[in-house]
Formats: C-alpha cells, structure tokens, sequence
C-alpha cells in the first residue's frame, strides 16, 4: 500500500516528480482526473487552508470529499494498543479505519504534536496508526512530526519564483505566544533537502530540530548537492538568502540545552529591516496563520518580498498532483 505522510514516502526522485507535475498542472489544468473517487479527511486539528485546498482539488477534477472533525460530529478515536477505552475515546482506530476505507478511496488524515516531546514526535502515533490499519492510501494534512504537502507548496514556491530550487534558502525560527509544534519547520527543511538547496536553519539556542530529522535532511542533501548549515546567528543565515521562511516551533526536548523564554527572543521577528539582509530578489514565504507583528512583522507580510497567498495556492497544486500520484499506484 502507497501512503504519503512524509517526505521519505516520495524521496527526492518523488518530490521533483511530484513538483513538476503540480508546475504543469497549475499552467494546463487536468480534466477531471478524479471522476468517482471519494476522498475521506479526518481532522482532529483545525484548517483553513488544508480543508479548503483539498476540497478543491477533489471537486475541481470531478471527484468527492467527506469532511469528518473527530470529536465535533463523530466519535473520538481511540490509537492507543491495548487502552481500557473507560474515557471519552468511544471508537478505536482498529475499527474505524478500515471501515473508512470500505467508502473512499483515500483517507487524509490532520493530526498535531501532542506536545509531549521529540520523541513522541518521532513516533508520529496517530498518522502511524491511520498507516497500519488503512485498506486505502492514506495522505497526511499534518501529523506530529511533518506537514509534507506545506514543504511541496513552499519549494513549488521557491522554484516559480527563481526558477531552481537549488538556491540558497533561510529557515528562521520567530516567536510566538507559546511552543508550537515542529511539523512545518521540519518538512521545510526536509523538502529542501530534497530539492538541492543550500539551507541556512537559525534558531536561538535550545530550539534546535530533532536529531533524527536532521539526520534524514542530511542524507537528502548528500544525495541532492545540497548543504545545510545550523546557527544561532539570524543576521549571518539571511545574508544573500533568496527566500526566508520563518516559522515559531517550541524548544528542543532531545537536545539537552536551556532555551531562552520565548518572551525574551522578540527580536527575532522577521521585519523590512531582516529582510533587506538577504538578496535583492528574495522572496518571504509563511505557511499561514500569522500572527502579524508578533511572528511576523507587517512591512514583510504587505512588503515586495511576500509570497504567502502565492504559497497558500500552491497546496491546491502540489496536493492535486499527490492524490494523483497515489491513486495511479493503487
């Protein structure tokens, strides 16, 4: 069974595949590539952007999406082996997603971090389990450890605007109200790697991404001609950058290091003044929501480098492209 729920489920081979197809399709729209296929979305988590671009896809080439919000609507699912299900979790995944699979085609699933750790992260629990019991290809729409289609879109980006991929990049850590999980930040720079391109990830110190994310991010770029540099200095990795993504993700659980109160670190905050750092033609790119002036300064989101409507397009393009993709292998 063929599932997309991570970068390694594609390899740089399937990300450059996958892209071109999502950049062909956005000039030359596809017929109706999904006439009575049915496409089953399971949030646990709130979207915008993901529910509304995956609805799009489906019914602009002439398919179905079933929309079910656990919790709010159906039962709460239940993913641990062996629970005495006595709380409120009336339904475990062992049933309810193989009974999914008997009414579409696919399943995509949304599920955040927990917050309980790197590890846990790793571990990636509920996607996971969606994989094991599902009789149909499964597409993630986020998971605990990455958001794959968010890292598509933002180098679909990267390439409309400069042509390649193998440009230099910036992923820049930015504050927030509290710890956010490392999905997005992950799949950046991961996506990336895939994609050849020189990255610079800046982060104060003990925010660094997990080891084992690193590690895969670096077997990419071996294989792509990338690189990857880690520091803490915002000014040095923006320096001649084509693009910065920036991005608030919560501190390091497997590092070891003391990070600073994200209340202390404001001046990370991407504004007019980050950006003129980096090269003349750069563009900024988001995943969306912002918290404006707090994550992100107005002068870059209303500025001449802002790309985050152009972005948050690009995930009806490059998720048309993997629906496709899995459909035409199962």
């Amino acid at each position: 069974m063929k599932h997309f729920t991570r970068i390694s489920d594609l390899g740089p081979a399937g990300v450059k595949e996958i892209l071109a197809t999502a950049a062909e399709w956005k000039r030359n729209r596809p017929g109706a590539i999904f006439a009575d296929r049915i496409l089953g979305m399971v949030f646990f988590n709130p979207s915008l952007r993901t529910r509304a671009s995956f609805e799009a896809a489906m019914l602009r080439h002439g398919g179905h999406a079933i929309v079910l919000e656990v919790g709010a609507g159906t039962w709460k699912l239940e993913d641990r082996d062996g629970a005495i299900m006595n709380e409120d979790r009336a339904e475990h995944v062992r049933e309810g997603v193989p009974v999914l699979g008997r009414y579409a085609d696919l399943l995509a699933v949304r599920t955040f971090s927990h917050g309980n750790g790197d590890a846990e992260d790793e571990v990636d629990p509920v996607i996971n389990a969606f994989r094991r019991f599902s009789t149909v290809p499964v597409l993630s729409m986020e998971s605990a450890r990455e958001h794959p289609h968010q890292g598509l879109a933002d180098l679909l980006t990267i390439q409309e605007a400069h042509g390649s991929t193998k440009v230099p990049v910036t992923l820049t850590w930015a504050p927030h109200i509290k710890p956010l999980p490392k999905a997005v930040p992950n799949s950046f720079l991961l996506t990336a790697a895939a994609c050849g391109a020189e990255i610079r990830v800046a982060h104060p110190k003990g925010y660094e991404l997990a080891p084992e994310v690193r590690a895969e991010a670096e077997a990419y770029a071996a294989a792509t001609g990338g690189k990857i540099v880690y520091t803490t200095d915002q000014d040095a990795a923006l320096e001649g950058s084509a693009a910065v993504y920036a991005k608030a993700w919560g501190p390091s659980t497997s590092s070891g290091l003391a990070a600073a109160p994200m209340a202390d670190l404001g001046s990370w905050m991407p504004t007019a003044a980050h950006m003129q750092k980096a090269a003349k033609e750069a563009i900024f790119t988001h995943c969306l929501p912002v918290r404006r002036n707090l994550e992100v300064h107005d002068s870059v989101l209303d500025g001449p480098w802002s790309r985050v409507v152009d972005e948050a397009e690009n995930r009806f393009h490059v998720q048309r492209a993997t629906i496709h993709h899995l459909l035409s292998q199962s």
